[in-house]
């Protein structure tokens, strides 16, 4: 079995306490990882300090020869890589697979950025008193980055974190999922085999009052944070003066209005709802369908939503695999006997194999109702019809979250609306709010969070402008 050291700085270190990773599915152990200390973390701190001095200057050939490091290693290890995300996370091996792939094009997106993320020249003779000067800004790294990534996607929320980190010359300290660090530890094997410099990056597998010391730290100047929305604000609340990038959570809706395809909507919206589980930050939890179409949506969603493979997440076929933990299994299943006995209809699913949720529909809910209004997190997704677009828009709206949000629809001007009238970072027409592309703009309103991903965006939040005027 093999034991996965905490990375300080340039040192591997081991520690005092080990503990197992099991595959949530069957229980094996996959692999032993080192826990770090309040100490390990202190020193990781430290480390990313020294480095930052050096990684703030390394030149742009460098960063970019880095970063494409990464994404050929991860080309060529994909397949060992997508095999452990899925033992340790549950996750099905094809969207495993899917996720290896992206995170190559995430280094990749950093690499192509850090070649042109710069400033520009700026005019300031706008007045006679500023005439004869050259005025130009650059963005620099704010500073070392604290990452705190979560367990859905293991890779490829990292990358979020570390590509742009490199990309714009800031050293990290990251902490990966608890649940599943492995594939993190060997993430950043990888980066250090890319030519990373001594120091620039400290992983540790670590509790959260360990985790909150980089938080509270001033050396660390950035916090990228990606997980639930109670802790996101609780960290910002303890991060002072730090640039803060929280990505949250969402109970993320979908309309379909009445000329919208079922043909072309079902098959997005059955893997938006179901994929992974739903542990998925934009999976569809809430549908809501137009009253001509729903006798028929509602048939169909079924129908397609019981012949998906459910359980072991190696199955080539596999979509619905087991939830992270045995205590969401537990909270989701008390969420859906909530519903239940508040008058929803649990049209299939409400039950559990293992750890592997049954996928849920329910109908019925009120709005007041954790199905709803909180983020499930889980195969639970809640059907409604509605008679007018307004109304659609409006249950949309409702509720704390603002993360994407999906519209089917055939109307131009009614696509316009939406994404007009729905408070959200991204609205997708004729899709469901789960897609998404690493380089665009990624992020919420409300108690999704704020600040953007997607790799440019991100390397925004790590960089601040510097101004140069020069008189002649």
């Amino acid at each position: 079995m093999k034991r996965y050291r905490m990375r300080i700085g340039s040192q591997l270190r081991e520690s005092k306490t080990v503990e197992p990773v099991t595959n949530p599915y069957n229980g094996e152990v996959v692999g032993e990882v080192s826990v770090g200390t309040a100490q390990d973390m202190d020193d990781a701190i430290a480390a990313a300090s020294r480095a930052f001095a050096t990684l703030r200057h390394l030149p742009t050939h460098r960063r970019v020869a880095i970063l494409e490091g990464v994404a050929a290693r991860l080309q060529e290890r994909a397949g060992e890589i997508a095999r452990l995300m899925a033992e340790e996370s549950g996750k099905p091996i094809r969207y495993c697979r899917g996720e290896v792939a992206r995170s190559v094009v995430t280094f990749s997106l950093g690499a192509g950025e850090a070649r042109r993320f710069g400033g520009e020249v700026m005019p300031i003779d706008l007045e006679a008193r500023a005439e004869g000067r050259l005025c130009l800004f650059t963005r620099v790294p704010r500073g070392p980055v604290a990452a705190i990534s979560p367990f859905n996607f293991p890779l490829n929320l990292i990358a979020h974190k570390l590509s742009p980190a490199v990309a714009v010359g800031a050293s990290a300290v990251l902490k990966p999922p608890p649940q599943c660090p492995l594939t993190g530890h060997v993430l950043a094997e990888i980066l250090v085999e890319a030519g990373l410099p001594e120091g620039a990056l400290s992983v540790l597998h670590c509790g959260p009052e360990v985790a909150q010391r980089m938080v509270e730290d001033d050396r660390m100047k950035v916090l990228s944070f990606t997980g639930s929305d109670v802790v996101g604000w609780k960290l910002k609340a303890l991060a002072g003066r730090k640039q803060v990038l929280l990505e949250l959570g969402s109970t993320a809706p979908c309309g379909l209005e009445e000329d919208a395809e079922l043909d072309t909507a079902m098959g997005p919206v059955v893997m938006g709802s179901w994929a992974n589980a739903g542990q998925v930050c934009i999976k569809v939890q809430r549908i809501y369908v137009h009253a001509s179409l729903y006798d028929a949506f509602m048939e169909r969603f079924i129908r397609e939503t019981q012949a998906l493979k459910c359980g072991d997440p190696l199955g080539e076929e596999t979509v619905v695999g087991p939830l992270i933990e045995k205590q969401h299994v537990d909270r989701v299943l008390s969420w859906i006997d909530e519903a239940r006995k508040g008058g929803a209809t649990v049209h299939c699913g409400g039950t559990a194999q293992g750890q592997v949720v049954l996928p849920t529909i329910l109908t019925g809910a009120t709005p007041d109702m954790r199905v709803c209004k909180d983020e499930v997190f889980g195969p639970v997704t809640v059907v409604e019809p509605f008679k007018t677009f307004d109304e659609a828009i409006a249950a949309c709206n409702a509720g704390r979250f603002g993360l994407q949000a999906g519209i089917f629809t055939r109307d131009v001007g009614k696509a316009m609306q939406a994404f007009r009238d729905l408070d959200y970072g991204g609205v997708m027409i004729n899709d469901v709010p789960t897609f998404r592309v690493d380089n665009f703009p990624y992020g919420g309103s409300k108690d999704s969070g704020f600040g953007r991903e997607g790799v440019r965006f991100a390397m925004e939040e790590m960089t601040e402008p510097k101004v140069l005027v020069m008189r002649g």
